[in-house]
């Protein structure tokens, strides 16, 4: 469990950098000064810009602590495949949604707007036909007047034209339809001329007041008279448009050229405006939800409108409308234009919308559900090496699916698998090299350490092994003070066998030799083979070359038991000294020979093993006898130790590898 503790702040402190530190320590700086500046009531000097610093040093250990969280956050796969799949899959829909719900809302807001314009051209439309029965009937009527100037502070007055019966009529139907219509004569001048001269339908400021406003210029005798018919914006108008609108407002914007004025403000066509005579409805409501989906549309739009107060010049005049509705009833209406096709249509597209959210809900729980995959994957194949590294071989990780992730598993428990057997073999192997240590230590004491001292004999010896313990033997057998044995022997196969066979030959030899009074080789090696013939099995045996030499007599006696012929050197002359039998430990009574030579004064014996004679060149040629002959008249005057070198080097050389197939060993007697 993890808990505070002073030495996991110490170690987390150690991990920071110097820019770190030299920030904290600046925070802890300006603490300490405000802390000193309210408990004083006095502000320490450079509080301020140390306060500066501190601000700079907490926006660094931000970034450096969301840097931070970022990394470890990020540090798991499954952290990480699920933000790659939320910025690849979830993201893009979540953007297309926003697309698509704010497209549709905009959509909704000029529907809104339409429809509040459509309400508000139809009244136009009944105004301007109003307008146009007036105009033909004032075309029927004699003297009218063309327009004349009117000065700035005139009203609007009513013309005695107006009050004939065929006009009165008229404007006596229009009002009696529309009560606030109001018509005057010689004012609209600049409707009309903003309309090019033909009929002008709009909204209109008239007297600071909003108008539906409607001007048509007039054939007059002598000039032009212009006739205007306005009727007045009210909340009880708004409450009469026939849409499904909810609450409207109109509000007329007034330029101002104190941008700081207070209140609400507008910047439109590089005008500044601020809110002017609003007019909003009275007794629109919008209809409660009929769902959770039908929410209320709130918008905003613009309209035009002109001054049509006296002046040269019609001024354009924008007015801001806001409208609310709900969704369902603005809809409903709309799809009354295609008919009977049109719960079809809803039908439709809320199937589309469902077939759509199951499609995202079962793209998103198939997302996560292989995102779980791979990370529960990833995170066994971790685990895993956490159980490797601790030493753990043992440790399998569960197959969960037979896809890559499965084999990348099952590959694992297999490497770790053959690591434990790699292991064990090599414990294995490490004991048994143990083992063969042991060996070689306990063989190197059947050689002799201290040659036997007998007058006129010098002895050498030498033995390399091919492994850790040799198959070859030799020894020297103290028989009395003017005799001593000599043997050779290469036991048959290698390693731990063949040592094992050695030492039982030279347990043997040690243990028969001393007890024969007589110098018979024969009779020893015989009784060394009916040894080895019932201890041993059946496909073990050994080359033996076994010799007595005596220093009074001075002869030297042999048995060669399928041993290698040593060379008997005198007077410049070699005999190889074959005389014997078969191996020994083969045959239960095979039959031995032996073979007295006299061994005059500087006579010398050389026996050897056949890893002397059998090394072969590059070219597959190998030392040979012949060669080791040679070799051994050119240099027999030397020293029977420097001899023995020689002979071994000159095989080694003849060879040229570093890598001995078998055990060399030689031995070397000068007798005097």
């Amino acid at each position: 469990m993890n808990h505070f503790s002073p030495r996991r702040l110490l170690v987390f402190f150690r991990h920071t950098s110097i820019v770190d530190r030299i920030a904290v320590g600046a925070i802890a700086l300006y603490v300490i000064f405000r802390l000193i500046g309210r408990v004083t009531g006095i502000t320490l000097p450079l509080t301020s810009l140390l306060g500066f610093v501190a601000f700079a040093a907490v926006v660094y250990l931000l970034v450096r602590l969301i840097a931070f969280l970022r990394t470890r956050a990020l540090w798991s796969l499954r952290n990480r495949l699920i933000v790659a799949y939320l910025f690849v899959a979830a993201l893009p829909v979540v953007l297309l949604l926003g697309m698509v719900t704010t497209s549709a809302y905009l959509l909704e807001l000029q529907i809104g707007a339409h429809l509040l314009r459509d309400d508000l051209e139809g009244r136009l439309t009944v105004l301007a036909a109003d307008t146009d029965s007036i105009a033909a009937a004032l075309n029927r009527e004699p003297d009218l007047k063309i327009d004349q100037p009117v000065p700035p502070n005139s009203t609007a007055i009513i013309d005695p034209i107006l009050m004939r019966p065929n006009v009165a009529k008229i404007i006596a139907a229009a009002q009696a339809e529309w009560p606030g219509v109001r018509v005057v004569v010689n004012h609209g001048q600049q409707l009309v001329r903003t309309a090019s001269g033909k009929q002008f339908t709009g909204l209109a400021e008239f007297r600071n007041q909003l108008w539906f406003a409607s001007a048509e210029t007039l054939t007059a005798p002598g000039g032009h008279a212009t006739l205007l018919a306005i009727a007045p914006i009210t909340p009880e108008l708004l409450d009469s448009l026939p849409s499904k609108l909810g609450p409207i407002e109109l509000m007329l914007l007034e330029p101002s050229a104190n941008l700081s004025a207070p209140g609400i403000s507008f910047d439109i066509g590089g005008t500044h405006y601020t809110l002017g005579e609003s007019i909003a409805s009275a007794n629109r409501k919008v209809i409660p939800a009929t769902n959770w989906l039908d929410i209320r549309i709130r918008g905003v739009a613009t309209l035009e409108a002109f001054r049509a107060d006296l002046g040269t010049d019609a001024v354009e005049r924008p007015v801001l409308a806001r409208y609310s509705f709900r969704l369902s009833e603005v809809n409903r209406d709309l799809l009354t234009s295609v008919g009977a096709l049109g719960p079809a249509l809803v039908v439709g597209l809320e199937v589309a919308v469902v077939i759509f959210l199951l499609l995202e809900i079962a793209t998103l729980g198939t997302g996560v559900v292989l995102v779980r995959t791979i990370t529960r994957s990833v995170a066994d194949l971790y685990d895993g090496t956490l159980h490797v590294r601790r030493g753990d071989f043992g440790h399998r990780i569960h197959v969960r699916q037979r896809d890559q992730l499965g084999a990348l598993a099952e590959s694992f428990n297999e490497m770790t698998g053959s690591i434990s057997e790699l292991i064990e073999e090599q414990r294995k192997k490490q004991r048994l090299e143990n083992e063969v240590s042991i060996a070689r230590e306990v063989q190197e004491q059947l050689f002799p350490r201290v040659f036997p001292s007998v007058p006129g004999l010098e002895l050498a010896a030498i033995c390399r092994p091919a492994r850790v313990v040799s198959g070859d033997y030799y020894d020297f057998i103290p028989l009395g003070p003017t005799r001593v044995g000599i043997a050779v022997a290469d036991i048959s196969g290698k390693g731990i066998s063949a040592a094992l066979l050695m030492a039982s030959l030279q347990a043997a030899l040690r243990s028969i030799a001393p007890t024969d009074t007589h110098p018979c080789t024969a009779d020893i090696v015989s009784r060394v083979n009916r040894h080895l013939f019932l201890n041993t099995s059946e496909d073990h045996y050994a080359t033996l070359f076994y010799a007595i030499y005596d220093s009074t007599a001075r002869t030297l006696t042999y048995t060669n038991a399928g041993h290698l012929a040593p060379f008997f050197v005198t007077d410049g002359i070699v005999q190889q000294l074959d005389e014997g039998g078969t191996v020994v430990g083969l045959f239960e009574n095979p039959g031995y020979t032996e073979r007295t030579l006299e061994a005059k004064a500087g006579s010398l014996l050389v026996a050897f093993s056949d890893g002397i004679t059998e090394p072969e060149n590059v070219y597959g040629e190998e030392f040979g006898i012949e060669r080791l002959k040679t070799t051994t008249l050119r240099q027999r005057d030397i020293p029977v130790q420097r001899l023995a070198e020689s002979l071994v080097s000159a095989a080694e050389q003849w060879a040229g590898s570093p890598e001995q197939m078998d055990d060399m060993t030689i031995v070397i007697a000068r007798m005097g």
